[in-house]
């Protein structure tokens, strides 16, 4: 397949649009901590990139991994009221408790984020097997293979944030009971998009059977 630029050209521009007004607002407010993340979101659309030369990823999976970014620099410098955060947190959107004592604004973003890596994950699968001109299905295995990837990443994720931890004297990390219920939402996030995507495939599959 022949790499084509033009249909990219809106979901960059979409993505630099938020990225430059982030970086104005964090800089704004010495947010040292908020711009390493920005500059970490900048080398991840180098490797999406990247990976898309080779992959082909679709175009709504791009969109959704843009949308996921804003969803990220949105949650760390809106500032919310802060009678919707527990006491001693900074209140700032990912802060926010949607059902209070039960899910966060933060874990809603990484049960989506990791949902869109496992598909990420099951694209570049099935890419490499169709160069070997092999056609997966997604089984429950290859699936599982999938979320289980985008679970790793998303531990590497926690791995950027204890770094962040460790070089800055004040960051919104948040501590081990948060970490433990990110990876929670992560592997929340990635068997709700398994799922997804075998029960996709399976209509599909009786719609061409239907068809036929």
């Amino acid at each position: 397949m022949d790499f084509q630029l033009r249909p990219l050209l809106p979901i960059l521009g979409f993505t630099l649009a938020y990225i430059v007004v982030a970086s104005v607002y964090a800089a704004d407010r010495d947010n040292l901590e908020f711009l390493i993340y920005i500059l970490v979101m900048i080398i991840l659309m180098f490797c999406v990139w990247l990976v898309h030369r080779r992959v082909h990823l679709s175009l709504g999976l791009l969109w959704a991994l843009s949308v996921w970014g804003l969803a990220h620099m949105a949650g760390g410098l809106l500032v919310v009221p802060a009678t919707l955060t527990l006491s001693g947190d900074t209140s700032v959107l990912y802060n926010l408790w949607l059902i209070p004592g039960l899910l966060k604004y933060d874990q809603l973003v990484h049960a989506y984020g990791f949902g869109i890596t496992t598909l990420l994950c099951w694209q570049g699968i099935s890419a490499a097997a169709a160069r070997e001109g092999v056609r997966f299905r997604p089984s429950p295995g290859l699936l599982s293979l999938a979320a289980f990837a985008a679970m790793g990443l998303g531990a590497l994720n926690e791995v950027i944030e204890f770094m962040a931890s460790l070089l800055l004297a004040e960051t919104n990390v948040g501590g081990y009971l948060n970490t433990g219920w990110d990876l929670v939402a992560n592997g929340v996030g990635a068997i709700i998009a398994a799922i997804i995507i075998r029960v996709r495939w399976r209509t599909n599959k009786s719609s061409r059977s239907g068809t036929g």
